[in-house]
């Protein structure tokens, strides 16, 4: 048996031993836990926050949560002991950022989560990545911005990103490998990346146009794509240095950064749409290819339009994003596909609770 086909079984296991009428919605206090936990409380759901001490706070003001597990760092939800806790509550994982950023051994976790582990791995190993969205864009006659391999080979305007989920921390922009080494020295210095992230560093073309951001929905239930929230990201510091003044800015040795502080909603001009639906739709087909069963939930494309309002993807989130964060209770293209207040966390909770009234509920659990 290989070892997937047996980490699901393990997983399955646990699942049946559940009460399935006393279902707990789980996840780690980051992110875009209040969405996710207020998303559970009002699908009738019981929650549980597993977070630090220092982050308690959060989810005792928001009165989100009917359960706080309280751990020293993310990575104590590897622990065996802390994991047959949540098993004894019926608990079902829902996974974001944090869990990639800092938990990464999903493989270690022998809980039910919902969505497919395997694609959120794929979303953290770039080549992979990139691979999975240039054969889905292609097919959607779509574009990926153009890989630059090598440090070296950088040959007109590039950004540089690192690995991980770490909100674009230490991300930065060079023309040119000179400028890719004194600016990585810069961010070296300034503590924003390690010497070890050099080593996985990750280089595209940077297309120049209006970043936007698009969460979408695969739904097992109804086999179908959703769009449901529309976001741009709120960066610091490169969003602040639009109000230095342009002579100044020429005088400071500075580097502007990608390190993201918050989001914002957006409506598309609607004749774009097909673009990013198209695009959706042919993601959700190629992950069915890559990693069995394919897309289960929710999944977000970066991208960038061009002067020719093309739509350009550079980056693919395998689960939920905070970003999504901006639709509570409802974006408009969430109210006019339900015709209700729905936003990520609720929508993740109604797939669970319509999957368990119709006996669907192993179909999200990878």
């Amino acid at each position: 048996m290989k070892e997937l086909d047996r980490l699901r079984k393990e997983i399955l296991d646990v699942l049946n031993s559940y009460d399935h009428e006393k279902i707990a919605i789980a996840t780690l206090g980051s992110h875009s836990a209040l969405n996710i936990l207020k998303g559970a409380k009002e699908e009738g759901f019981r929650t549980v926050c597993i977070c630090r001490e220092k982050e308690r706070i959060i989810y005792e003001s928001f009165g989100v949560a009917d359960e706080i597990i309280e751990i020293d760092d993310y990575s104590d939800l590897l622990r065996k002991d802390l994991q047959r806790e949540i098993a004894d509550m019926n608990g079902i994982l829902i996974p974001h950022g944090s869990f990639n950023a800092y938990i990464g051994k999903l493989d270690e976790l022998k809980l039910p989560i919902f969505g497919n582990r395997e694609l959120m791995y794929w979303e953290t190993v770039r080549e992979m990545q990139d691979r999975w969205l240039n054969s889905a864009l292609s097919s959607a006659g779509l574009r990926t911005p153009r890989i630059i391999e090598r440090p070296e080979d950088i040959d007109g305007l590039c950004i540089v990103k690192f690995p991980g989920a770490k909100g674009g921390k230490g991300y930065f922009l060079a023309t040119g490998y000179d400028d890719f080494l004194q600016k990585s020295e810069q961010m070296l210095k300034q503590g924003l990346i390690e010497e070890k992230d050099l080593k996985e560093v990750f280089i595209q073309e940077y297309i120049v146009g209006a970043n936007v951001y698009f969460s979408y929905f695969y739904s097992p239930v109804f086999s179908r794509v959703e769009l449901i929230a529309v976001d741009r990201r709120y960066e610091s510091n490169v969003d602040g240095l639009g109000r230095i003044p342009a002579e100044i800015q020429m005088k400071m040795e500075f580097s502007p950064t990608y390190t993201v502080v918050g989001n914002y909603p957006v409506v598309l001009r609607e004749s774009l749409l097909s673009q990013v639906l198209r695009a959706g739709e042919a993601v959700v087909e190629v992950s069915k290819e890559i990693a069995y069963p394919g897309m289960v939930g929710p999944f977000c494309l970066e991208a960038v339009f061009n002067e020719n309002a093309e739509m350009i993807v550079f980056e693919i989130s395998a689960r939920i994003v905070a970003g999504t964060n901006v639709g509570i209770p409802a974006s408009p293209y969430s109210y006019i596909l339900f015709g209700e207040n729905m936003y990520m966390g609720k929508r993740i909770a109604r797939e669970i609770k319509l999957a368990l009234e119709q006996d669907m509920l192993e179909e999200l659990i990878f």
